[in-house]
């Protein structure tokens, strides 16, 4: 839905809003023009349902207000004494048009400071299982979101296992554009592995300012810009046409920037003609060809003595395959006697899966050079060119695009050029030769930034047993910084016991002042 589209659908519930409720707002003192002044009306029902005014603010927060409604509803009904169960439930039940039944055909008696108090647990239980989804829905939103690495083309930096807090206000908390979706979910509900929410209405793409840009060599989690599959690692052919904010989220590392001129030789990435500096804590990871002296090899405890987790596959009686070294471990492994020989693997044949799946001899060590697209600025087009920018225009930015020959119509006219309406971003893994990235689906569109990992607050080795699965080091350290990963979880533990024995404390002497 545009903007227009959205701003008369928002008009219309006004009009149901005033035809359904005028008579209560007279019922309660108030009077009726008041029902039908937009945002005004909701803050003079919080008055009449005796609620804090700033809970006309969720009323207006996507996903939150899914909560607020039903419960602003039952609110509504509670305030002119329709308390049974049976009210409650025909008030959710109707998507409150009870409300509309009440205010035309029951006596209307206002009761204008309510008990706000529950009647019994079961009542009180839900009010605060309320309070608590909503209070969860705007952090996880707008804050900070809980997100898991489920594969290692982040290696080293981040592992698989590894349990991240996602800041969603570092680069800006964009408003969610599924507007019917399950709280604190992604695409699927947990335990019925069901859709999670409605493919329309959206709401137009929106990003509060943030604190910092995106600059190269972030990690940042992003929706996968391409994604159509049903479920995130389902192997079946099933298809999905998802919204932006329920595409597959991804976590990559930023290499090149809008405005950038990026280029990968022999697997090193070059920007704008120079060598890309990677910080400390990244540890860029190729594939190696190994070749011994014939002698016994135990892959198996070289592959734990250097901490890899990708396998080593043997090719040939002296020939093994690693899928992931740093260039440390590959010195280390070279200093092994029975080792002839260590090799690190660079592809040169023309590899046709690469972005953007053209005949032009790239592959994933040799790739480019290739412009990222930046706001504002504008690209010539023809048929060769069309190719790096034909999603970006169609899918991206939602122009309609027709091809006849030479001839480039965008919009019904002839295209010489193209202006980009928003940023692009590329992204790629550290573990260069294990990484499903941009070189082989393109560009990370603005609108699809998720937010930057800040800490891990566990991690899981799926090798271990016991308390071994957990990588203690790992737990609470910074995901960015420089320097090497330091661990925060004594300092954690620390304030943990402080506050419950502070909290203990405070009790303990309410308790004894209520006793005397």
């Amino acid at each position: 839905m545009t903007i227009f589209q959205w701003f008369v659908f928002f008009l219309i519930l006004q009009v149901v809003h005033f035809i359904g409720t005028w008579k209560i707002y007279e019922a309660a003192g108030r009077k009726r023009w008041e029902a039908a002044v937009p945002i005004y009306n909701a803050i003079v029902l919080m008055k009449i349902i005796n609620r804090p005014t700033w809970w006309t603010i969720l009323l207006f927060v996507p996903i939150v207000n899914l909560i607020m409604f039903p419960v602003v509803w039952v609110e509504t009904i509670r305030s002119f004494g329709k308390n049974s169960t049976t009210d409650t439930i025909l008030a959710i039940a109707t998507l409150g048009l009870y409300v509309a039944y009440v205010n035309y055909t029951q006596p209307l008696n206002h009761i204008p400071n309510r008990s706000l108090i529950p009647t019994n647990k079961g009542a009180d239980t839900i009010s605060s299982l309320l309070f608590a989804i909503v209070v969860a829905t705007i952090v996880h939103t707008y804050v900070m979101q809980p997100y898991t690495i489920p594969t290692s083309s982040l290696e080293k930096s981040l592992l698989v296992g590894d349990f991240l807090f996602v800041s969603k206000f570092h680069y800006g908390a964009r408003v969610p554009m599924t507007t019917v979706a399950m709280p604190m979910v992604h695409d699927t509900i947990p335990v019925l592995h069901k859709k999670s929410y409605l493919n329309k209405p959206q709401l137009p793409y929106f990003r509060f300012p943030g604190l910092q840009q995106i600059e190269k060599n972030d990690i940042v989690v992003f929706n996968w810009p391409v994604d159509t599959v049903y479920k995130f690692f389902d192997t079946s052919k099933r298809k999905a046409d998802k919204p932006i904010d329920k595409k597959s989220n991804y976590v990559k590392r930023c290499q090149g920037t809008p405005g950038d001129m990026l280029q990968i030789k022999d697997g090193v990435v070059f920007i704008n003609g120079k060598e890309l500096a990677l910080p400390e804590r990244a540890k860029p990871q190729y594939s190696y060809t190994v070749t011994t002296n014939g002698s016994s090899f135990d892959p198996t405890y070289i592959v734990k003595d250097l901490n890899i987790t990708d396998g080593v596959y043997q090719t040939s009686p002296n020939t093994f395959l690693f899928s992931a070294l740093t260039t440390e471990s590959a010195a280390r492994l070279k200093s092994n006697p029975i080792v002839n020989n260590i090799v690190r693997n660079i592809a040169h044949e023309p590899e046709p899966t690469v972005f953007p799946q053209v005949s032009n001899g790239w592959n994933k060590d040799n790739y480019g050079p290739i412009y990222i697209p930046e706001a504002g600025k504008t690209v010539a087009l023809n048929k060769e060119i069309l190719p790096f920018y034909k999603r970006i225009i169609t899918e991206y930015e939602g122009n309609d695009l027709k091809v006849s020959g030479n001839e480039i119509r965008i919009n019904g006219k002839v295209a010489t050029s193209y202006t980009f309406k928003q940023n692009y971003y590329w992204m790629m893994g550290d573990n260069r030769h294990n990484s499903e990235d941009s070189r082989y689906w393109g560009y990370v569109p603005e609108n699809h930034i998720v937010g930057k990992p800040v800490f891990i607050w566990m991690s899981l080795d799926s090798h271990g047993s016991g308390l071994n699965k957990i990588r203690w080091e790992r737990m609470f350290t910074t995901v960015g910084g420089d320097g090497q990963p330091y661990s925060y979880f004594k300092f954690f533990l620390i304030a943990l016991a402080a506050y419950f024995g502070i909290t203990t404390y405070l009790n303990k002497k309410k308790e004894k002042e209520t006793n005397n």
